[in-house]
């Protein structure tokens, strides 16, 4: 088969190194990749918004898949391209897309549909959402209802900084994307990613991870895109599993195929355990980052008929993913500076060492020099993964292989997997 990849960071590089272990891989193509994906495939310089230039890229190569990666791409409608053209792709229509590229449309959307999730309101004038404030209970929750690069969450403890989070949405903060606000009831309780394959009528399961969204360790400072994931995640509980795929994942995708935009591609459902069972935080459209990273290194076999089967509209005759006992964390290495004004151009040495079979590190915001030194180019610059018996090794090889990386550029936090260590000691003492 020839693969068309689509996207360029830590979560693509994942991907890449995912299905290039495939046998049924003839040619794997990246557009436009990162310098960790090199020796994977070949790297085709075209932006992820490109419709018609990856479009005609994909129609050039003859593939047979193409993957897409990166939401942008999906707002930009390219799995739309695609279908007019007859090329299989693994990723939801625009409209499908709806779903994380605009929240007020997946809250009508979970309301229509009696999905579990919070109370909410829509706003588009600032008197109206200040207004507003005096429905909810603090800490209120305020959303952009576009695409903010996972940044357009805040969460405030008293009114008067929900006002201030609200005039800077609307006033242009993350320009189109805070056209409007969501405002939500605040949900007590822990917070995992589940993630299923979906082919617009039928939906597999593909297992949860937990990410940590917060810049500084004791999950402090600002929202980021993500700073660190493990899978498998100990507040996937057997029973919470149950009841969110039948409560949130199978009518999803039943009711997407009602409204005419069957849903083919990963469905990634942030949920929050709560005392009344899961509730939607928000939904997207592809795989999460870093959540992707763990799953990948966890999951075992071939991937590539699965995504195909999604990309085809038939998972009926795919047996259902099987992943690896190990737990994998996920340790992201970010620019100074990042999420706000991350500083690019910073040099990077020992990155592309051998850190043995237990480690993987994935590319996220990388370039090449000239002179053949690597750089950092984005916010989320490194993903340093390492697989373990249990969640207490995995973090010991992940922080070991960071400290073998030169990178004075560069920070991360050192308590990722927290929760899963406090359970684990919490059941070792007890």
């Amino acid at each position: 088969m020839n693969i068309l990849l689509v996207g360029s960071g830590g979560r693509e590089h994942a991907l890449a190194w995912k299905i290039a272990q495939s046998p049924l891989v003839r040619r794997l193509v990246i557009a436009p990749g990162n310098p960790g994906m090199d020796k994977l495939g070949e790297r085709v310089a075209l932006k992820v918004t490109d419709a018609d230039g990856l479009c005609a890229l994909a129609r050039e190569m003859k593939a047979d898949l193409v993957v897409v990666g990166p939401e942008t791409a999906l707002e930009a409608g390219l799995a739309d391209r695609l279908a007019t053209a007859g090329i299989p792709c693994f990723g939801p229509t625009k409209k499908a897309a709806q779903l994380e590229t605009s929240k007020a449309f997946s809250k009508a959307f979970m309301e229509r549909h009696e999905i579990p999730t919070a109370g909410y309101g829509v706003y588009e004038r600032l008197h109206e959402a200040r207004q507003a404030l005096s429905v909810f209970k603090p800490p209120y929750v305020i959303k952009a209802d576009g695409l903010a690069a996972g940044k357009g969450v805040a969460i405030c403890a008293n009114s008067r900084d929900a006002e201030g989070e609200i005039e800077r949405m609307l006033g242009g903060r993350f320009g189109t994307a805070g056209a409007r606000v969501v405002i939500e009831e605040f949900m007590d309780g822990e917070e995992g990613s589940l993630f299923a394959v979906c082919d617009g009528q039928r939906a597999l399961l593909l297992g949860g991870a937990q990410d940590h969204k917060r810049a500084y360790d004791g999950d402090l400072g600002p929202n980021t895109g993500g700073m660190g994931s493990y899978s498998p995640a100990p507040v996937f509980t057997p029973a919470l599993v149950e009841a969110a795929e039948r409560d949130i994942v199978q009518p999803v995708i039943a009711g997407m195929a009602r409204e005419g935009m069957p849903y083919r591609g990963v469905l990634y459902a942030g949920l929050m355990a709560t005392e009344a069972g899961p509730k939607v935080v928000e939904f997207n459209a592809r795989f999460g980052d870093p959540e992707c990273q763990v799953l990948m290194m966890r999951l075992e076999g071939d991937i590539v008929p699965l995504l195909l089967a999604c990309a085809r509209g038939d998972l009926s005759r795919v047996a259902p993913p099987e992943f690896l006992p190990e737990t994998v964390i996920c340790v992201v290495l970010a620019a100074s500076g990042y999420p706000d004004s991350p500083l690019e151009g910073s040099i990077i040495r020992g990155a592309e060492q051998n850190f043995g079979p237990h480690v993987q590190v994935f590319h996220a915001g990388t370039r090449r020099q000239k002179d053949g030194q690597l750089v950092a180019a984005g916010g989320r610059v490194l993903n340093v993964c390492a697989r373990g018996k249990d969640i207490a090794e995995a973090r010991q090889r992940a922080y070991a292989a960071i400290k073998k990386i030169d990178w004075p550029g560069g920070f991360h936090r050192t308590d990722i997997g927290w929760r899963a260590m406090e359970r684990e000691q919490g059941s070792a003492g007890g």
